[in-house]
């Protein structure tokens, strides 16, 4: 809620005193108008309304003592104010709040003394030629009606006078050089003063874009450098870096007294609630830089001044108001922004290009980025309290530039050196380190550039080294396409690949289920890096390719990132697995080339996504059903040089050449076979570990599954069906609801069924009747000896073999065999020792 001001506190309480001295009923609007005649804010605006004071107080002193006789009562009351008082109370406050401020003041009221119809009060204000638009065109805007009676007004935010001080007038101001800064200290950041105060970085480097930015401010018009770049390349560091050698006098002598002031476009902005307050600001700003001299004034983000201040349907924004300076040469600018906001908001405004000198600001080389690294060690140094090798310096540059490509350096070196320094300090004090050296640096990498650890290591030979081994112990029969790959990974880490270019780019071709997508797979497992898999099948119309890249603008879902790019921008190091590409439509093949030529694709939004670091795997089945048929004339049972020829057909020469290689991937031997059952089982061992049920296949059920699931024109794909079907779901309904719920043990033979088929045989012992090791059971037994050689007595009942166990445990499984539930005899048991759980092993014959 607003609070009135100690002025209009005091006028208040005088209308009510200047009404009980007169011993009037009622206090008046007049009682109130003649009270502000004496307040300072009241009495200023009214002042430079043309308001002759002295001739208002004589009207309305004779209109209080002669027309308002009437309220003269003859008992001694404080007098009451009047529904009208309170009605223009009540608005100039209900207005001082809508406005966001929290103080009513004596001029507010005399605003709302104007909506008063009726009111001698207003009467008498108009009848000096005052009108409700004149206070408000001088409160809002020191305007005034009267020539020279404007107010110079400080701007708002920059040491304004107390509420209660009275505006002066410009001949009134204490001195020419007394609020001279106000609106450059308000406004403005001294770098100079920075520079002074050591709060300012060295400039390293930079050399030709500083010497041009010499040259055009020493012009005589249109001296104003324009520095585009993209981020994080030293635009802001070059402006801070000439203030810093302006101070330590490094510059020519056009530029020894120059001051460079940092516009801050947040504080203009902030708190310019009334139409013209921010073009206020922003003239006094431009007045203040004239009269200063040597001052250049920098503007960072130089596009954000287009447009700001500026109302709705007006024309006139910060960019119009300060063309005239710019172009006169009155000021010096420098100006900063990026090549995207230089395009899209600068460069349309030709008359505002035209007065700036644009300086194009590259990123540097690394051999640059690392002088600058150097220049600015110490000062890392110095805050983090530790001490950075040369190497640590050198191998941030160089893994920042290969593994971060979404920024620029010498940025994200910078980031890269600071980030390792404070990654010390979560450490505790006994634990951090004092030197950082290459590993710390390469840790601090794999996490900004969301990547496993072991990738930027340099001790990782031994994975390298073992990285065709462990590819062929989970992928068999299909060594020709792990040497390729291997091969390209190891060219790749010792850095003789072809820098702008995947580290892979292949084409897997054959016969359904050989272990295609499974290499690619268990690749990305075993470098331990993400793999991304599209399933071509979901592009074959040709409006779906937008789906990898993005919509076009002006389509539904322009704002939503593709498929393929988001994917690899998240996870730059990645295998990208294409499924089926003969499936998708070729305009995704016309997509691929760049990617497999310059390691790189942009997006509709015009951002370039790196794949340099991505290993890029198609799948294909073309001329594997002309390969599954049989060979026209004797000499071969197989055919030769399909499958190529339908590759050939399928892509085209452009594409083909910047494959580095097509891998035929041939049918599965039955050898081969044998040991894909092994990786099943191995998968199933791991799914029932987590139930407690230890699983045991004997080689004859291995041999039996590698016969039933081997089809050389499916793959292996039909041995997970059988095994589903002959193994996993017998067991489930042991897990569930027989003597597996517990766990226990499965053994899996092959053999005569009992309709005398061959089959699986399957044996479950629960958890409670798993047979004791041969060495327990053997002690057991020769105690038992001993004690019936000692003992007489009879055996209890309670030690005989039962015939049926609660829970199955003493006899034998039963055998489940395509759905058939065969009960089978249980063997002769040997009587266990009395309390004891477990049964006897059978005894041998």
């Amino acid at each position: 809620m607003p609070t009135f001001s100690p002025s209009l506190e005091k006028a208040l309480h005088q209308a009510l005193t200047f009404a009980n001295e007169r011993h009037h009923e009622y206090a008046t609007l007049e009682h109130l108008l003649l009270a502000l005649i004496d307040d300072a804010d009241a009495a200023a605006v009214m002042g430079a309304c043309s308001v002759n004071l002295d001739t208002l107080r004589k009207t309305v002193s004779e209109y209080v003592d002669n027309e308002l006789a009437n309220l003269v009562t003859g008992y001694d009351e404080d007098s009451k104010p009047t529904s009208g008082f309170q009605r223009v109370i009540q608005r100039a406050v209900i207005h001082v709040q809508s406005s966001g401020r929290e103080e009513v003041t004596g001029a507010n009221v005399l605003v709302a003394i104007f909506a008063e119809r009726e009111s001698h009060a207003a009467f008498f204000l108009q009848e000096q030629e005052m009108t409700r638009y004149d206070a408000v065109n001088y409160i809002s805007h020191g305007i005034g009606k009267r020539p020279g009676s404007s107010q110079a007004r400080t701007p708002r935010g920059a040491d304004e006078p107390d509420s209660d001080a009275k505006p002066v007038s410009r001949n009134e101001e204490e001195g020419p050089g007394k609020k001279q800064q106000d609106a450059l200290k308000a406004y403005c950041v001294n770098l100079n003063e920075k520079a002074k105060n050591g709060r300012i970085d060295p400039l390293i480097g930079r050399h030709s874009e500083v010497n041009r930015t010499i040259q055009v401010l020493c012009r005589r018009s249109k001296n104003n450098p324009l520095y585009v770049g993209d981020p994080g390349v030293g635009k802001t560091a070059i402006a801070e870096g000439l203030a810093k050698r302006i101070v330590e006098g490094k510059v020519p002598e056009a530029l020894a007294d120059a001051t460079i002031f940092s516009l801050d476009m947040g504080t203009l902005l902030a708190g310019t609630r009334y139409r013209g307050d921010f073009e206020e600001r922003l003239k006094q700003v431009v007045k203040e830089l004239e009269d200063f001299p040597g001052a250049v004034l920098f503007i960072d983000e130089i596009h954000t001044v287009i447009g700001a201040g500026a109302t709705s349907g007006g024309a006139m924004d910060a960019s119009n108001l300060l063309k005239p300076a710019l172009s006169s040469g009155q000021i010096r600018c420098i100006g900063s922004t990026t090549y995207k906001e230089y395009r899209q908001f600068f460069e349309k405004d030709r008359a505002l290009v035209r007065r700036f000198q644009k300086i194009d600001v590259n990123e540097p080389s690394i051999d640059d980025a690392i002088e600058i690294m150097k220049g600015l060690k110490p000062y890392f140094e110095e805050y983090h309290k530790l001490r950075y090798t040369n190497d640590a310096i050198k191998s941030a540059v160089e893994l920042s530039a290969r593994y971060i490509s979404d920024r620029k350096l010498p940025d994200k070196a910078i980031d890269v050196i600071d980030e390792t320094g404070a990654a010390q300090m979560l450490l505790p004090a006994s634990k951090r380190r004092k030197l950082i050296t290459e590993k710390e640096i390469e840790a601090t990498i794999a996490t900004m550039a969301r990547i496993p650890a072991k990738t930027v290591s340099k001790d990782d030979e031994m994975v390298l080294a073992n990285l065709e081994k462990e590819l062929r112990s989970v992928v068999y029969g299909q060594d020709v396409a792990i040497d390729a790959l291997s091969t390209a990974i190891k060219l790749a880490r010792a850095g003789l690949r072809e820098p702008n270019k995947p580290i892979g780019s292949y084409v897997f071709s054959g016969p359904t289920g050989v272990g295609k997508t499974e290499v690619a797979k268990q690749l990305a497992a075993s470098l331990g890096v993400e793999m991304l898999r599209f399933d071509m099948s979901e592009y074959m119309e040709r409006h779906t390719v937008s789906r990898l890249l993005g919509a076009p603008p002006g389509y539904v879902g322009f704002d939503q990132g593709g498929l393929l790019t988001d994917g690899v921008d998240q996870h730059p190091h990645s295998v990208v697995l294409l499924d089926e590409i003969e499936k998708a439509h070729p305009d995704i093949y016309n997509i691929l080339l760049q990617v497999m030529d310059h390691g790189s694709l942009t997006d509709h939004n015009g951002k370039k996504i790196d794949f340099r670091n991505v290993i890029l795997i198609m799948t294909t089945n073309a001329g594997a059903s002309e390969m599954a048929k049989s060979a026209i004339g004797f000499g071969s049972s197989r055919r030769t040089g399909e499958d190529e020829e339908a590759i050939n057909r399928l892509f085209t020469p452009e594409f083909r050449n910047r494959l580095d290689a097509i891998i035929p991937f041939a049918p599965l031997p039955t050898t081969v076979i044998h040991q894909v059952v092994q990786k099943f089982v191995m998968q199933l061992e791991s799914q029932l570990s987590e139930r407690n049920v230890t699983f045991d296949l004997h080689e004859d059920a291995i041999a039996w599954l590698a016969e039933k699931g081997y089809d050389e024109k499916m793959g292996a794909r039909p041995l997970s069906r059988v095994i589903q079907e002959y193994i996993k779901k017998p067991l489930a309904n042991e897990i569930l609801f027989g003597k597996l719920r517990k766990g226990g043990i499965v053994r899996v033979t092959a053999g005569k069924k009992e309709d005398g088929t061959d089959g699986l045989l399957l044996e479950s012992i629960s958890e409670t009747a798993r047979v004791k090791p041969k060495p327990e059971a053997e002690v057991e037994e020769a105690a038992d000896e001993i004690k019936a050689k000692t003992t007489k007595s009879k055996p209890s009942k309670k030690s005989a073999p039962k015939a049926k166990d609660k829970d199955g445990g003493s006899a034998k499984a039963n055998v489940v065999d395509d759905g058939d539930v065969i009960a089978e005899e249980a063997p002769a048991m040997s009587a266990p020792r009395k309390g004891s759980t477990v049964p006897r092993v059978p005894k041998s014959k």
